[in-house]
Formats: C-alpha cells, sequence, structure tokens
C-alpha cells in the first residue's frame, strides 16, 4: 500500500474556492486530493477533477466517512453518495474520519464496514484519521495492520505526536500529517524561518518538507496559485540532520484541533 507523500487538502474550502483550488493545484502537477463527506465540497471536488480532464488512474482521492455514518448500515450507502459527488466509480482511500464518539459504533463495525466496501471496490485502501493509541489497536484488531493504509493526525513542529507515531511505526503503519503548518503559526516561528533562510526556501517548505522526511504524507491547502506551486517545491528541499533537530525541539503538545465531543482521549 502506497500513500502519496504530497497531496492537496480541501478542508474550509467550499463552492466555487474549492473548485479553483482544485483546478489550479491539478495545473501545477497535483494529483493526491483529500476531502471529507463533512467537508460539503465533495461535489465540488468532483467537478473540478471532471472539468479538469485527467484520467482517473492519475488521481488519487480520499474522502473520510463522517460520524453519523460509521454503522455497518450506513458506511456503505454513505460512500456511494461521495462517489456520486465526486463523479467516480471509486476513491483510492476511504478513511473514519473520527473515532465514533462515546463507542456509539465499535472501531470494529466500522473496520469491517469499510473492509466490505473495499471488497465491493468502492474504495481501493483504507484507513483511520483521528485515533489515538488504544483505538488504532482496536482498528488492528479488526482488520489487521496490513488492510490499514495510514492514521491521519493532527501533526506540525509544535504537537509532535511522539506516542501515536512511535505506537505506529512499530506497527507498520503509514501517518499523514494534517495540520502540517499550525494553521501559518509554524511559518512565524524564528527557528523555521532561520532554516528556511539558510536553504534559500520558504517557511511552509521547510515545515513540509520535514514531514516528509519523517516519513509522513502531507495534505497542506491553499487557495492561491503562487502558494500551491511553492508548496509542491518541498518535495525536493531537503534538510540535514541539524535542521531537523531543531525542529524536533519545537515540539510543545500544542493542539489546535480537539472538538468538544467529538475528540477521542488523546494520547
Amino acid at each position: 500500500m502506497i500513500i502519496p507523500a504530497f497531496g492537496l487538502g480541501t478542508f474550509r474550502l467550499q463552492d466555487d474556492v474549492v473548485i479553483h483550488s482544485v483546478k489550479t493545484a491539478l495545473e501545477l502537477g497535483y494529483r493526491t486530493i483529500d476531502t471529507a463527506q463533512i467537508y460539503e465540497n465533495e461535489a465540488a471536488v468532483g467537478k473540478a477533477i471532471t472539468e479538469n480532464g485527467i484520467a482517473r488512474s492519475e488521481l488519487f482521492i480520499t474522502t473520510k466517512i463522517w460520524i453519523e455514518n460509521l454503522s455497518a448500515e450506513k458506511l456503505i450507502p454513505s460512500l456511494k453518495e461521495s462517489l456520486k459527488k465526486l463523479r467516480t466509480d471509486y476513491v483510492d482511500l476511504t478513511l473514519i474520519h473520527w473515532p465514533s464518539p462515546g463507542s456509539a459504533v465499535s472501531v470494529e463495525e466500522s473496520m469491517r464496514a469499510l473492509m466490505a466496501a473495499k471488497e465491493l471496490g468502492l474504495t481501493q485502501q483504507i484507513g483511520i484519521s483521528n485515533f489515538p493509541v488504544a483505538l488504532m489497536e482496536e482498528a488492528i484488531a479488526a482488520v489487521g495492520v496490513e488492510n490499514i493504509a495510514t492514521n491521519q493526525i493532527e501533526l506540525h513542529p509544535f504537537l509532535q505526536n511522539r506516542k501515536v507515531t512511535e505506537f505506529a511505526k512499530q506497527q507498520g503503519l503509514h501517518i499523514t500529517s494534517y495540520m502540517t503548518l499550525a494553521y501559518g503559526e509554524a511559518l512565524k516561528d524564528d527557528v523555521i524561518i532561520a532554516i528556511a533562510e539558510k536553504h534559500q526556501a520558504t517557511p511552509a517548505q521547510v515545515v513540509l518538507a520535514w514531514a516528509m522526511q519523517l516519513g509522513y504524507a502531507v495534505i497542506p491547502s491553499s487557495t492561491k496559485r503562487e502558494n500551491l506551486s511553492s508548496n509542491m517545491a518541498a518535495i525536493e528541499l531537503k534538510l540535514d540532520e541539524d535542521d531537523m533537530a531543531k525542529i524536533a525541539s519545537l515540539d510543545r503538545q500544542q493542539r489546535l484541533v480537539s472538538p468538544e465531543g467529538l475528540a477521542p482521549n488523546w494520547d
């Protein structure tokens, strides 16, 4: 199972804004697009992809199942609805967006429903998002680690999520980083700015390169062509050990995304 290291996120982008972002990204050479049922932009993403005319086989599309659709009877119908909106017969990756609050639906039930969706050809790969260690263990017990393509988690220089990433590494489970730029806060950090100047790079390129060098996939979003193009150049940037150590020291357990009533017990 291979998850592309670099892609486009679409969180908080809707309607014409997301259509423009996706179309621009595809023109620039992006081929990985990350969306979700709760973003309410799957139809707009589908429109942008279709209108760009890129062969479906060249694209890697991820969507995420919302908490209301995690039960065995709802998951597959909701995914079929997502496919309709995205104007495709399958997605490349389907994730459980958040664990079911209060375990209203068990991890096992949702993971088995995802496996059934995979067996039906609705999704090529399955995975999880916002899962702490205890719930990762439940997911692995349900379907086997070899069937879990990634755990997509908040991860940036100020929240390096070491317990989760170390457990994932031991298990051979891939990590995707979201909020990698920490809502832009990481771009203002003096350490990151100094590393950027040293490499004649942008702070965003430094942060994205740092995450990719640690083996994580990244899905930054932007509405500006200049930033979309610049972010993509992070793929070529190589940081040295000193750079990586300096960024490692920035961890301060600063979590930016923890919705009340939705967040699990974080590690």
